[in-house]
């Protein structure tokens, strides 16, 4: 089974496009505002607390729903926008900002199981996100992939030590993140109460009165589980990874390897993080 599809040509030109516009601020975040307006992903905006925000694939959704789950009052959060602009915004603003990142062949093959891009688009994507974030990287608290997705509450605690703040942290436990997976599942309703609960609009209490609600409604199960890591997918990494290590993509791959690592070290990201 081929894992990378073929990608038309105005597809991959609205993809690269997309991608430049997404770290300018005054272009992209005024149409993001109007396509999201009362929906999710929360814009970030006067009332925001707290960003977290990273390259697709990151653990973003994850992040955000751990983080939320932990709070004792819901937390206003700017967030899955996937775009520079909005963390760039945050750095400008002096707004607390978790920047996410991930290894890029890891980032970018769970992308290329679920969207319809080319290779070699992506890896420019990558590169170009997080370039576009460095001169701003004493602004962030940085999370990388294992960290966030094994032990968050490290991560809650670097939040509160760089920007003085209070937030509660995750207890990373079996228990936790079942919880935490198991509401992440209620995401393909396309409920407002979920995607209210991701922003901060909404409390843990309602959405939970609204779970039996949710639970009755139908959604595709490609979609239902989305945001879930799946045994099935991860039978796809070996053919992945044979296309990943192409020789006409060398010198793209080996860009994205390298912002990967000076993010990494700029950021101080701790030792021992995988």
């Amino acid at each position: 089974m081929a894992v990378l599809t073929p990608v038309s040509p105005v597809r991959r030109a609205r993809h690269r496009m997309r991608t430049q516009v997404f770290a300018h601020p005054a272009l992209y975040l005024p149409f993001a505002r109007h396509k999201y307006r009362g929906h999710s992903p929360e814009v970030i905006g006067q009332g925001t607390e707290l960003v977290i925000d990273g390259y697709f694939r990151s653990a973003n959704t994850f992040a955000v729903w751990a983080f939320q789950l932990s709070q004792d009052r819901p937390v206003r959060l700017a967030h899955h926008l996937h775009a520079p602009a909005q963390l760039i915004t945050a750095a400008r603003a002096g707004i607390p900002a978790l920047l996410l990142i991930r290894e890029p062949e890891g980032a970018i093959g769970s992308e290329l199981l679920y969207d319809n891009v080319a290779l070699p688009d992506s890896l420019v994507a990558y590169s170009r996100f997080y370039t576009s974030l460095l001169r701003y990287l004493d602004s962030f608290v940085v999370g990388e992939f294992e960290q966030v997705t094994h032990d968050f509450g490290a991560v809650i605690r670097r939040l509160n030590t760089r920007f003085g703040t209070s937030f509660r942290q995750f207890r990373h436990c079996e228990e936790s993140a079942s919880e935490c997976f198991a509401l992440m599942n209620y995401r393909g309703t396309l409920s407002e109460t979920v995607y209210g609960f991701e922003s901060g609009v909404v409390s843990l209490a309602e959405l939970r009165r609204q779970l039996p609600a949710l639970a009755r409604q139908p959604q595709p199960q490609h979609f239902r589980r989305a945001w879930i890591p799946s045994g099935d997918r991860a039978q796809l990494r070996p053919e992945l990874h044979r296309q990943w290590l192409r020789p006409e993509f060398a010198r793209l791959r080996e860009r994205a390897e390298a912002v990967y690592r000076e993010v990494r070290d700029a950021a101080g990201v701790p030792q021992g993080v995988p």
